[in-house]
């Protein structure tokens, strides 16, 4: 499944269709459901536009922090693709949101990770998931992490 996930195939097709469904099967299904949450641990955020201000939800994965829920580290990695997903600007932009996580809603507040905060979470996010190499190797950006704590 990484090999797949992290194939230039894949990452040309999934941005079109993952968030679409992972939406809808969430909704359909009460919240029990993220199709992404069979690959990777998956939440749903809730942030306001960046120019809008209006709620945006996106299915997105992320690497937990810690044994409990405290902590979520997200990754801007936009399937490997060239520009930064547009989540990462609302949450630059406005930084209070919220997610579903396991059915549960919680209130968090974003903080983008920089120097060698951002490169711990790194090394940590290819250790859990090896493809966000692959990712990064594909684009000259730096891959935005962002840390989500309980607020």
């Amino acid at each position: 499944m990484q090999k797949l996930s992290s194939s230039r195939g894949f990452a040309r097709v999934a941005p079109h269709f993952v968030p679409a469904l992972d939406r809808t099967l969430h909704r359909l299904t009460g919240g029990k459901v993220l199709l992404s949450a069979q690959m990777l641990p998956s939440l749903l955020l809730t942030a306001r536009g960046a120019k809008s201000g209006l709620p945006r939800r996106t299915p997105l994965a992320c690497m937990p922090e810690g044994d409990g829920p405290g902590s979520w580290i997200l990754i801007g990695s936009n399937f490997g693709r060239p520009g930064h997903p547009d989540w990462t600007a609302n949450l630059l932009a406005h930084p209070d949101a919220e997610i579903s996580w396991r059915r549960r809603d919680i209130a968090v507040r974003a903080r983008l990770l920089r120097g060698a905060e951002r490169e711990a979470a790194w090394a940590a996010v290819v250790k859990f998931w090896p493809p966000y190499a692959r990712y990064q190797a594909r684009v000259e950006r730096e891959i935005r992490l962002f840390r989500l704590e309980w607020r």
